[in-house]
């Protein structure tokens, strides 16, 4: 490794100024890499159990067959990565609101950018989340996985809001095959507020709580990844 620091890319957008860095940890021995949204981090590559958990969990709740999935945010790419894991995913569309983001990701210059520009299964697409999920479309999905906000209750953007509610969760219902699956990311503990909004919107809802061992704190940490199911299916656990 040569620097210990390095800002591999700087953009001013209408959200504000993204940057990518990549350091070096030299206690963990590792090279961390880092989106900011000015002050704001957005993503570590040090904290990826969470991300990675919202695939599995998700996928995990729907039954068998080719799946055809659309993952709300790409990051640095772990929670697309780990849908890919899954040998009956068919179909990846991942939607990311900053085409910087995702050019990162076509020049490679985060560590899973050639796996998933490189794999004919995913499809990288600039746009705006929940603006596509607010569409009306025939077309539907096994599984949305999202992972934009910290949580439903701390969002970046305050038009996000809205998306949280029952009548829009309904509608996302709707674009979901039988059984299909709708899974979410927080930075924060079980919310039952927002369970109980989530199972009035889908036949069954439940929230998981994911520790994982904080490397630089000690001890561990927690996110909670909401799955919530349209019916028929058998109960979530």
């Amino acid at each position: 490794m040569g620097a210990l620091f390095e800002e591999l890319d700087w953009r001013l957008t209408p959200m504000g100024a993204i940057s990518l860095r990549r350091r070096r940890d030299p206690a963990l021995r590792v090279d961390v890499y880092e989106i900011k949204l000015d002050d704001d981090f957005l993503m570590s590559s040090l904290w990826t159990a969470g991300e990675v958990e919202l695939a599995r969990l998700g996928l995990a709740a729907v039954d068998g067959g080719e799946l055809d999935v659309v993952v709300g945010g790409l990051g640095l790419g772990y929670t697309a990565g780990a849908v890919l894991d899954d040998p009956r995913v068919r179909s990846l569309v991942v939607v990311e609101t900053l085409a910087e983001v995702i050019e990162w990701h076509r020049a490679k210059l985060v560590p899973l950018g050639e796996r998933l520009a490189g794999d004919d299964r995913c499809q990288l697409v600039h746009g705006d989340f929940f603006a596509m999920a607010a569409e009306e479309s025939e077309g539907r999905f096994h599984a949305v996985l999202l992972d934009i906000d910290h949580s439903p209750s701390h969002v970046l953007n305050p038009a996000h809001e809205a998306f949280y509610r029952q009548e829009a969760l309904s509608r996302l219902a709707a674009r979901l095959h039988p059984g299909g699956v709708f899974a979410l990311w927080s930075n924060d503990p079980p919310d039952d507020d927002f369970t109980a909004v989530l199972g009035s919107a889908f036949a069954e809802a439940a929230a998981h709580v994911v520790e994982f061992p904080n490397a630089v704190q000690g001890g561990t940490s927690a996110n909670t990844v909401y799955v919530a199911r349209t019916a028929p299916n058998s109960p979530l656990t």
